[in-house]
């Protein structure tokens, strides 16, 4: 049974949300002021320990990331050089320890779950209608929904599934605007040809859906599986206080609905790295994302937002360690002690 009984009872759950504790952000300055050293000299780590701690204490005892999989009726398009066999293999090579989010959780020290949407019943093609039925997406956002662990302290957001940038592009084009040749990008590996094909698709479903809908039903008549159950684990990690890292193009369109419906629904995320995929570096610019890194990534699977759970460490690790001014006896450029 789905968590979510109506579309009108996700878009309450999407509104009605917590906000940032601003008297923790208040204490973090103040410490953060006395540290021993200039003031910002930490740079980005000082707003990762500013962002994490306005949601929840400054440790981490547990980060997760979860990856949710699914297949998509719109490969019929030929929108992908890989056939929806592929996904089902990688959920496997994921079981088997064999993938690079493998190697990457077990480096970071996360935990890592893999969920098959629907046994990866591919869903409809969007060019010929809605990619899912109310039913099928609140089941969806569902799952992703209570996919969250409660221990977690950290999440990180990935995903799989072969075709799954032409949904995340075709969302994109539905909430922000342009056509397909504006969002699409190559993807797995498709040549130019391919690439025309996908902007086809885009633009063939944007005339038959339009762009007039609620943002939760454009992630539904665009979308697919995997791409909603990660909007219900950005949505549960909200109402949990948890703080997420967003992996690359498909993770973003993802759970861009949620700063669509408020204009913080996405203050408890920062997006971990921006992709190769040309669409992505688009998404960012509307939705004002600033990537904590610049790998030259485009393998999915949660690579990115892993890679960042060690910046989100040695942030806190900073803040919480650090001597202050008051503990050590530190001269200025006049051989003056500072005191402050």
């Amino acid at each position: 049974m789905s968590r979510f009984r109506s579309l009108d009872d996700l878009h309450t759950a999407c509104t009605t949300l917590p906000e940032p504790d601003l008297d923790a952000i208040s204490q973090i300055g103040e410490r953060e002021a006395v540290l021993t050293k200039p003031a910002g000299s930490l740079g980005r780590l000082e707003e990762l320990v500013e962002w994490f701690g306005s949601w929840r204490p400054l440790h981490i005892h547990q980060a997760d990331i979860c990856i949710f999989a699914g297949n998509h009726g719109v490969l019929a398009q030929n929108v992908s050089c890989w056939p929806a066999s592929v996904t089902a293999a990688m959920v496997q090579n994921f079981t088997q320890d064999g993938a690079a989010i493998n190697q990457l959780a077990r480096s970071v020290d996360a935990r890592l779950s893999v969920f098959p949407m629907e046994d990866l019943t591919p869903s409809a093609d969007f060019t010929q209608q809605a990619a899912l039925s109310r039913d099928a997406f609140l089941r969806a956002v569902s799952v992703g929904y209570d996919a969250v662990p409660d221990s977690c302290d950290l999440l990180a957001l990935g995903e799989m599934g072969v075709g799954n940038t032409t949904p995340a592009a075709a969302l994109s084009a539905a909430l922000f605007g342009q056509d397909g040749t504006y969002w699409a990008g190559m993807g797995a590996g498709l040549d130019e040809a391919g690439v025309t094909r996908k902007a086809r698709a885009i633009d063939k479903a944007l005339a038959l859906h339009g762009r007039n809908h609620s943002p939760l039903d454009l992630a539904r008549l665009y979308g697919g599986h995997e791409l909603a159950a990660l909007l219900g684990a950005a949505l549960a990690a909200r109402h949990r206080r948890i703080p997420v890292l967003l992996d690359g193009f498909v993770v973003t369109a993802a759970v861009a609905p949620l700063a669509a419906l408020a204009p913080t629904g996405l203050a408890h995320t920062r997006l971990a790295h921006r992709s190769q995929e040309q669409g992505h570096s688009h998404l960012c610019r509307f939705l004002g994302l600033n990537p904590l890194l610049d790998l030259q990534l485009r393998l999915g699977e949660g690579s990115g937002a892993a890679m960042a759970i060690p910046l989100v460490r040695a942030a806190l690790a900073c803040h919480n360690g650090m001597a202050s001014f008051s503990d050590v006896a530190i001269n200025d450029k006049n051989d003056r002690i500072i005191r402050r």
